[in-house]
């Protein structure tokens, strides 16, 4: 792959939020797992640590579990009980019905510890970067796969929920949830120009 099929590969990538009822082989979604290993890491210690959903009742446990959190809290800030009611059902929806889903976890087990509040909250970022580095090579890989995909970070504000629902080891932090299937849909948002966001010295 040259430079200008690498860009027209970041270019063409869009978030997918419908796919086809059909699954994705286990040998698809383990390339995407080796793709996002690939994923540059702090100190190289690799954090992150992935759980991957395919059961469909284990899809279903986990979206009504963040749903039932979800309306908790949006709940708590006023909104309307319609239009809650609305964003909860949709969220289910796209949760429980894609095929496939990655859990993107961190772990700080291997990352340096500091007593001063301020290196360990940089030293805990480097890691969430690395994780977010390792979900960008798993969905630019979803895409070269024909899969389509889309990056949740619901997870973020109900760890607990996610964690008991999974069962997960109790150093691994949940940071974002990746739905993947067929696309049902085609989306071509597109992005602003570099220039309006960029400083140059």
């Amino acid at each position: 792959m040259d430079a200008a099929e690498l860009l027209e590969t970041m270019r063409t990538r869009r978030s997918i939020r419908r796919y086809e009822d059909r699954p994705i082989s286990h040998d698809v979604l383990c390339r995407l797992l080796e793709a996002g290993r690939w994923g540059p890491s702090a100190h190289n210690r690799q954090p992150c640590r992935f759980a991957v959903i395919t059961d469909p009742a284990r899809r279903v446990d986990l979206a009504q579990a963040m749903g039932r959190r979800f309306q908790a809290d949006l709940l708590a800030e006023g909104l309307p009980v319609e239009q809650v009611e609305a964003q909860v059902a949709r969220s289910i929806e796209r949760i429980s019905t894609a095929p496939a889903l990655i859990l993107a976890c961190l772990s700080m087990a291997e990352m340096d510890q500091y007593s001063d509040a301020v290196r360990q909250q940089s030293e805990y970022l480097m890691a969430a970067q690395s994780v977010a580095l390792a979900v960008q090579n798993i969905l630019l890989m979803a895409h070269a796969e024909k899969l389509g995909a889309c990056w949740l970070c619901a997870p973020l504000f109900c760890p607990d929920v996610v964690r008991e629902s999974l069962h997960l080891p109790a150093d691994w932090q949940a940071q974002a949830l990746l739905t993947l299937g067929y696309p049902a849909e085609q989306r071509f948002k597109d992005r602003e120009p570099f220039e309006t966001k960029t400083l140059w010295y």
